[in-house]
């Protein structure tokens, strides 16, 4: 790696230029380390990981969003245990989902779910599912026909509809099925009941898995790991680096301009750039400016953000479940972690719990302004509400939060994709990987994989970053393709 020093700007030279410190970002990082090339990695954030990161407080560690570690890619799986070692631990999953005023365990159990329900709507999911095989949509645009073919109306009603729009802030007839097709696929009432009645050993479906490994102090450990061993090898990763520009010259990037914590330059030149940051901000980004409609275009894709609220509990336990879906529009909660279930590590003693509560919105709305104390009271009320504690056994908490959490897939979203994946791919040296720099709802390993075929692709190979986790490639099986399998 050259360096050059000027009186205003710092100039570097590198192999590859990677822009974000996400899974996708850190693992391209990695792979390419490991095969003798030279990276820079700009990261925006204070952190690594992306909304796989791990914050601190107070000796507390916070999960972003929750992330069991299961896949069925080999190279991911191999990934993971290669750095993480004994610090992966292999852990059991419960979850429930809370809904009228009960909880009912996630995946289903008949008869818990009938206990629940009662006689009267057991019978009524029954016969509505019963009228979805009978009478289906004859289509599937929509998230509410897509999950309404496979369970019935009554039970989308019931376990999909609240939930799902907390997540999304619209109605679930707005959401494309891709959406439902990507996150529960696989996955039927039928499919349901006999893994409750069965408890197949090798799980195919991975809404149903029962246990998960997941790195003992949360995702970020493993992502810092990463960044250790990158940086090891004479590599950067700079965070608080954020890419105002990239520079093009003869249709290729020909340099990388980003700006310190200080506001000082940083003008990288880079034979190939890898991107993971939001297809909006990166083609705005670009210099000379791209044509006005492809401006417009990528201005149209949608994010939606969350925001946790960590609530430090004076209990040594309260519930169970490392997570329980809020199915209630009684509360604004939509998810609430319990950190302590993840992994003992996470908190730093014996006497006290930390919950992580979580609140779906978009970036300047009213929660997402809120101030923290607000926002801390309002979990604790909420939280109380429910029935889950007591609200003096609040003693503390702290606020985080995550901005483009979730590429929306609504209205017109496809073919904006389509035209700016046409321009892209007429930048021979820039790939563009990752949920937001794909405009995919991808899980943490086909983030990681995606990198992976990056870097093959800038070892010689060819391959169609795009169609990871479409309709066509992505299940929980994962096909992959046979020139993919070396990944």
């Amino acid at each position: 790696m050259e360096k050059k020093e000027s009186a205003q700007t710092q100039h570097l030279k590198t192999d590859v230029a990677i822009i974000g410190a996400g899974p996708a970002g850190l693992t391209a990082a990695y792979q390419l380390t490991k095969a003798g090339l030279s990276v820079i990695v700009l990261e925006k954030a204070a952190l690594v990981g992306g909304i796989s990161r791990t914050e601190r407080y107070k000796g507390y560690h916070v999960d972003i969003g929750g992330h069991r570690f299961y896949t069925k890619i080999d190279a991911v799986n191999a990934f993971w245990h290669e750095v993480m070692g004994d610090d992966f631990l292999r852990r059991p999953r419960l979850s429930r989902i809370y809904y009228n005023r009960k909880f009912f365990h996630y995946p289903i159990r008949p008869f818990d779910a009938l206990f629940n329900l009662g006689l009267v709507e057991s019978t009524r999911v029954i016969l509505s599912y019963l009228h979805s095989q009978i009478f289906p949509y004859p289509s599937e645009e929509s998230f509410e026909e897509w999950v309404s073919n496979r369970f019935g109306r009554r039970l989308y009603q019931v376990f999909f509809k609240t939930y799902t729009e907390k997540v999304w802030g619209i109605p679930c007839h707005e959401i494309k099925a891709e959406w439902a097709a990507q996150r529960i696929k696989g996955l039927s009432l039928p499919v349901a009941i006999r893994n409750a009645l069965l408890r197949p050993r090798n799980q195919s479906v991975k809404t149903l898995i029962e246990e998960f490994h997941y790195p003992r102090q949360g995702p970020g450990m493993l992502w810092e790991k990463v960044q250790a061993l990158v940086e090891a090898q004479g590599n950067r990763v700079l965070t608080e680096h954020e890419v105002v520009r990239l520079n093009c010259n003869s249709r290729r990037i020909a340099t990388v301009t980003a700006v310190g914590p200080r506001g000082q330059s940083l003008e990288i030149e880079a034979t190939h750039v890898i991107n993971s940051m939001p297809l909006n901000q990166l083609i705005k980004r670009i210099n000379p400016t791209p044509p006005a409609q492809l401006l417009d275009v990528a201005g149209r894709l949608a994010y939606r953000d969350f925001l946790t609220v960590a609530l430090i509990v004076r209990r040594p336990d309260l519930f169970p479940d490392n997570w329980i879906y809020i199915h209630s529009p009684e509360v604004e909660v939509g998810r609430i972690q319990n950190f302590k279930n993840w992994s003992p590590h996470m908190v730093p003693n014996g006497h006290t719990t930390c919950l992580g509560l979580e609140y779906f919105c978009t970036e300047g709305d009213r929660l997402w302004q809120m101030a923290d104390a607000d926002l801390i009271e309002q979990g604790r009320r909420e939280v109380a509400q429910i029935g889950l504690l007591n609200e003096a056994d609040v003693i503390d908490g702290v606020v985080f939060r995550q901005p483009k959490a979730y590429p929306v897939y609504t209205g017109e979203y496809k073919e904006y994709l389509e035209q700016i994946k046409s321009y892209l791919d007429s930048i021979p040296n820039l790939q563009t990987a990752g949920r937001n720099g794909l405009h995919m709802y991808n899980n943490q390993d086909h983030s990681m994989l995606t990198a992976m075929l990056a870097v093959k692709n800038i070892l010689g190979e060819q391959h169609d970053i795009w169609t990871v986790n479409t309709e066509r490639a992505y299940h929980e099986e994962v096909q992959i393709p046979r020139a993919q399998e070396t990944v």
